[in-house]
């Protein structure tokens, strides 16, 4: 019974990378959450999303994903969407920041935050365009058929493309689920509801020509060895419904949670709104009769 369990929980291919960041995030927020208090329901967004991330890419179902066309959708589900989206929602930024001890936020976090590299990364990546721009592209790239078979042939490019998928998935709902009106925020309220609607469009097409394909486009799974019996087709249409409807679905949440947020900052008076500017009507000229 252990031994079977043990197999689950074993990683398929080891990465110390991930393993230390993946540890440190976790005991920076569980220190974090002792210092200041957060609510319950936060709390279980962010650990159900680190455990969606754990699984997804260190545990020995990475296997099926490698090997299974509908199996690898459902990962790239998880990191490109669910659980950016629930450990986003849960507003984990200052928790982990508390859970630093004060020397390092004084002398360590606020000079790299200060840094010029820093400010590069942070204007590249939580720019309103690049972030809704890469959050697309990173899910059409990756099913092209060539780009598929290269990242199932190269460990470094499968790990690229997993990395890519959850850092673009993170940058995107970070702009989206702002608390924040604009400035500081670096979306308009009323962007960030509208923003998801037009990036589920391209993914509902894609999934949508996978899902009705009459012909085998990665047959590199097929070459690597399929991990179940499907039929080769049907696992393709699986895969394609899972990247056309729950993705939306998801997408479709944090629209709503975004909505939220903007009536919640509506209701508060921190919107900022501009006058109406003033119509000013020209003097009429004084007649010599009226004189």
């Amino acid at each position: 019974m252990m031994a079977s369990v043990l197999k689950w929980i074993v990683p398929w291919e080891f990465s110390w990378v991930f393993l230390l960041i993946f540890v440190t995030c976790c005991v920076l927020y569980v220190r974090g959450c002792h210092r200041q208090p957060v609510s319950l329901g936060r709390r279980l967004a962010f650990w159900v999303g680190m455990v969606m991330i754990y699984v997804s890419l260190h545990t020995y179902l990475d296997y099926f994903f490698e090997h299974e066309f509908f199996m690898h959708r459902i990962q790239q589900v998880l990191l490109h969407h669910l659980a950016p989206l629930l450990i986003i929602a849960s507003y984990p930024g200052p928790v982990l920041r508390k859970g630093l001890p004060l020397s390092w936020r004084v002398h360590g976090l606020k000079p790299v935050l200060r840094s010029w590299p820093w400010r590069i990364v942070y204007a590249v990546l939580l720019n309103p365009a690049v972030a809704t721009v890469l959050f697309v592209v990173f899910i059409l790239v990756w099913l092209i058929p060539s780009m598929q078979t290269l990242a199932m042939l190269d460990w470094r490019i499968y790990r690229f493309m997993n990395w890519s998928m959850l850092v673009s998935g993170f940058s995107y709902w970070w702009l989206v689920l702002d608390h924040r009106p604009r400035p500081p925020g670096r979306m308009t309220p009323g962007v960030r509801v509208l923003s998801p609607g037009l990036t589920m469009t391209p993914q509902i097409l894609a999934g949508a020509i996978v899902t009705f394909s009459k012909t085998d486009l990665y047959p590199i799974f097929e070459i690597c060895g399929r991990a179940f019996t499907f039929n080769v087709l049907t696992a393709q249409l699986v895969g394609g419904v899972i990247m056309w409807v729950p993705a939306a679905i998801i997408e479709s949440v944090g629209g709503l949670l975004a909505l939220r947020q903007w009536l919640r900052l509506s209701r508060s008076g921190r919107i900022r709104r501009k006058p109406w500017p003033r119509r000013t009507v020209p003097a009429r000229p004084v007649s010599a009769t009226q004189e």
